[in-house]
């Protein structure tokens, strides 16, 4: 493996291979309960995760290669989407210690690196998760095809889907939410969605909430996102920043999603920002 080849030119490297739902936590656990300096994760958004997640609150510092369809978190730190080049990034940010803590999300005990989902977009990666066979081998096209039967058959327009109080201040109709710990919100393709420019690791949560779900609404967003201006506030769109902690409650379930890892449905969500919460290895980008 030329990852392994190149790291154990100066480094003293074990390779384990991660094979079910919250090994990449256990492993990451492990490392950080024996001391040891960095783990580097290997694999999509989702790997990614599991892998910050174990190291929270240790002194064992995450490094990432980019392993997966779309590697949200990878890119937002500037680092290539080839991993071989990303690995020289990373090498080269290990070498000059450049290593930071940066702040989490963490919605109902576990953690997120770039956003949690609520409502619409976490029942766009629930369709995608169920056709994980051909997520790999489709890749975004089949995002394209859950995002448009989300829209038009299986995510309900109508009704809102839950309430929020954003550091106290309520919200009390809401279709579609989005918690923020870093921007870009996604990829498409070599396109960032920049949903919310103001959203960083150095920064609180930033959080967008759309109180309509209408078509002109949501393209007017997309191309504002993808033109980099981000989401503005408006009659139908709410945009908060600097936040702390994010409740959001329904009598009837609603779907989430953290760092495009569907969580399924609950009635209640409790989202923190957790300072200082992780050891990470910053790349090196002009070398």
């Amino acid at each position: 493996m030329l990852v392994h080849q190149h790291l154990a030119k100066n480094h003293d490297v074990q390779v384990v291979e991660t094979n079910e739902r919250g090994h990449a936590t256990r492993f990451a656990q492990d490392a950080a309960a024996r001391g040891l300096d960095c783990v580097v994760a290997f694999g999509g958004d989702g790997t990614l995760n599991e892998v910050a997640t174990g190291l929270a609150g240790s002194d064992t510092a995450l490094a990432m290669l980019p392993g997966g369809s779309t590697n949200v978190f990878v890119r937002s730190l500037g680092i290539a989407n080839e991993p071989m080049v990303a690995l020289t990034q990373l090498t080269l940010g290990m070498e000059r210690n450049e290593i930071e803590r940066v702040s989490l999300g963490r919605a109902n005990g576990r953690y997120f690196c770039f956003h949690t989902g609520v409502g619409y977009d976490a029942a766009v990666v629930e369709q995608v998760e169920r056709r994980s066979s051909l997520k790999r081998l489709v890749g975004q096209p089949l995002f394209a095809y859950a995002a448009m039967q989300a829209w038009f058959v299986s995510y309900n327009r109508k009704y809102p889907h839950f309430t929020l109080d954003i550091d106290g201040r309520h919200i009390p109709n809401a279709f579609f939410t989005v918690v923020l710990n870093t921007n870009p919100y996604t990829y498409v393709g070599k396109h960032a969605i920049n949903l919310a420019p103001a959203a960083a690791l150095e920064k609180k949560l930033t959080v967008v909430t759309f109180r309509k779900m209408t078509t002109p609404l949501i393209l007017k967003t997309l191309y504002s996102a993808m033109r980099g201006d981000g989401v503005h506030a408006s009659s139908g769109v709410d945009v908060a920043t600097d936040v702390e902690k994010v409740s959001l409650s329904f009598p009837a379930p609603f779907p989430y999603q953290l760092d495009g890892d569907y969580l399924g449905e609950t009635t209640s969500l409790e989202i923190e920002h957790c300072p200082a919460a992780l050891l990470l290895v910053r790349p090196t980008i002009d070398f």
